[in-house]
């Protein structure tokens, strides 16, 4: 696990959409890669190794993945922003994923129309 950074840059609040978000998810070399969690977008651009096109959690990149980082999936239908139906267990591993992502990577921005969260009936 690479330790925290020490070099970060202040958080930056810049707004943006689901979909402008999609045009950061690694496809196009020349932009930076970011991927979302609890809505807070974190620039991954240096681990481009690990979230660029065709690598191990690309799944992530360009989006607002929070569901499957709190349920450690890597299936496509779990790559939602909403988490509201997330375990007591699942809600702690995805704190624990923004906690190490806020100490690792740049705060870029915030996505500012997620959908809202849809409540367990």
């Amino acid at each position: 696990m690479q330790p925290p950074k020490t070099d970060l840059d202040p958080p930056k609040d810049d707004p943006f959409t689901l979909e402008q978000l999609k045009a950061f998810d690694g496809s196009d070399p020349s932009k930076p890669i970011y991927v979302a969690i609890k809505a807070t977008v974190f620039d991954v651009t240096r681990k481009a190794d690990t979230y660029g096109k065709g690598k191990s959690y690309n799944l992530f990149a360009g989006k607002d993945a929070s569901r499957a980082l709190g349920m450690s999936s890597l299936k496509p239908e779990d790559a939602v922003s909403d988490y509201s139906t997330l375990s007591e267990g699942d809600m702690k591993t995805l704190n624990d994923w923004y906690d190490f992502f806020s100490k690792r990577y740049n705060i870029v921005g915030k996505v500012i129309d997620l959908p809202p969260p849809t409540s367990a009936l």
